[in-house]
């Protein structure tokens, strides 16, 4: 149904393997027999957190955290959210980056499901997911000190 509009890659340049991120640049065949060059990049994948705080006789509240990015030089107001480790679950990094992020557990997850969040340059997914029934960690998180190169 879609075939008139599929690239086929004819060849590959690897530009940068990082420890976190891989690009590379292919020669494509688009559809019309013509060549382009497309570049991108290989992401492990993520998680994004929406954490609801739910206090008796309160409004419901979203936990956020504030962050340095480097890339655009700004502190940002986000939710929790990483990178996926080797092996790790989407579940298993949810639960590590709210306890990291924002020191909380959670009782209750709900799927949202997930978004590619810049197709045109790499191929990351996100799942997103909803945590509920949250309860404050006994320890205050230590942090994460690369924090802004892994998500």
């Amino acid at each position: 149904m879609d075939s008139h509009l599929i690239e086929s890659k004819l060849k590959s340049q690897e530009l940068f393997r990082g420890s976190f991120l891989h690009a590379f640049r292919d020669t494509v065949a688009l559809p019309d027999g013509s060549e382009a060059s497309r570049e991108y990049v290989i992401h492990p994948g993520a998680v994004m957190i929406v954490p609801l705080l739910e206090l008796p006789g309160q409004p419901l509240q979203l936990v956020m955290e504030r962050q340095f990015r480097y890339p655009v030089q700004q502190v940002m107001l986000e939710f929790p959210a990483g990178t996926l480790d080797p092996g790790e679950t989407p579940l298993s990094t949810m639960e590590r980056e709210l306890q990291e992020a924002a020191g909380y557990s959670a009782s209750r997850w709900d799927a949202l499901g997930a978004m590619l969040p810049c197709p045109g340059y790499s191929d990351e997914v996100i799942h997103l997911f909803l945590a509920r029934e949250l309860s404050p960690l006994a320890e205050p998180p230590a942090g994460d000190d690369d924090e802004e190169e892994e998500e």
